[in-house]
């Protein structure tokens, strides 16, 4: 029988009603009471590393989360961890980077109701997330919610009361959980041993365009940060001309050595900036990168990840293009 080590870090799930709403109480061994049928198919022991609301995460949260799978990680044959629904998605992909390929399956999960309502999603989702976890086809991190198996680095949260709140974007689910049966239908190979890395750059920025934005505040995100997530429209759009004069700003700050990364505000079928004139102008002009069908979660994680290693334009590049967990498609 699987030892699975569930790491309580607060949210929705281990909620309960304060005088101003909800607040993460439950401790990791009361979240553990609620499901006692998992005893069935692994052993589960319990850590709490910190109890927040996860809209309250911070870098310093991801390193310690990453530092306590490292700990641990000789110990248990899986790992499960509780956390709130908002900032999952960004977790998922930070953790991701942060632990990468790792045989053993790092399963994040929570809930849009606390696990003590008699209506809540969180006593499935927790129990779907051990049954995973204890599967021999589970490696690496996922996000098990609602019955679906979606990889690290793909899921975004779609919807913000609704138990089927995640989503994978451009990308199909590994598994599917059913009546307590695994569906598998993407096998992730595994690696031998896992690589693990605690440091991470958090000055990165990313600015959604709207029509008409004072060049100002483009100028401002790269004052503050190393690398910059410009979110274009369409297939990666960005104005030119003298109205915004955007040319001028990137070329004061590509000399500096800043990053930018160009993605599209539209969630499915990535960004394609070869297409358009206002794309491809920006594209054969700048030493930019292109993210393609990734998520915003996952290139503003991956580059904090990268901007710890290098800061070599073209190391950041093929870091950039290297595909860790499914992040990178077609």
């Amino acid at each position: 029988m699987k030892k699975i080590l569930l790491i309580a870090t607060g949210g929705t799930i281990a909620s309960q009603s304060g005088k101003q709403g909800l607040i993460p109480e439950l401790a990791a061994s009361s979240l553990l009471k609620c499901v006692p049928e998992i005893s069935q198919f692994c052993e589960a022991e319990t850590i709490q590393i910190y109890n927040i609301d996860s809209t309250n995460v911070t870098p310093d949260h991801w390193v310690r989360l990453a530092t306590a799978i490292r700990d641990n990680y000789d110990f248990y044959d899986g790992f499960v961890i509780c956390h709130g629904t908002d900032t999952m998605s960004y977790t998922a992909a930070m953790i991701s980077y942060m632990v990468q390929h790792s045989p053993k399956p790092i399963v994040f999960t929570g809930s849009q109701k606390p696990i003590d309502k008699e209506d809540t999603d969180g006593r499935i989702n927790l129990r779907d997330s051990f049954l995973y976890a204890a599967s021999n086809d589970a490696s690496d991190v996922v996000i098990v919610f609602q019955g679906k198996v979606i990889a690290g680095t793909r899921a975004k949260k779609v919807r913000t009361k609704s138990f089927n709140a995640f989503t994978s974007v451009d990308f199909p689910h590994l598994a599917t959980i059913r009546d307590g049966r695994i569906i598998q239908y993407i096998k992730t190979p595994k690696q031998d041993k896992p690589e693990f890395f605690l440091e991470l750059n958090a000055k990165v920025g990313l600015l959604t365009l709207t029509p008409g934005m004072n060049s100002e505040i483009l100028n401002s995100y790269f004052q503050y940060n190393d690398a910059v997530v410009l979110a274009g429209y369409g297939t990666g759009g960005i104005p030119e001309g003298d109205y915004y004069g955007f040319y001028e700003l990137m070329e004061k700050w590509e000399r500096k050595g800043k990053t930018l990364v160009v993605t599209t505000q539209v969630q499915e079928e990535g960004s394609d900036m070869d297409v358009y004139q206002v794309g491809r102008g920006w594209k054969n002009r700048f030493d930019l990168l292109e993210s393609y069908a990734m998520t915003y979660e996952s290139i503003i994680t991956k580059l904090m990840w990268i901007l710890t290693k290098t800061k070599d334009d073209a190391e950041i590049r093929a870091l950039f293009y290297q595909n860790i967990n499914y992040d990178l498609i077609g």
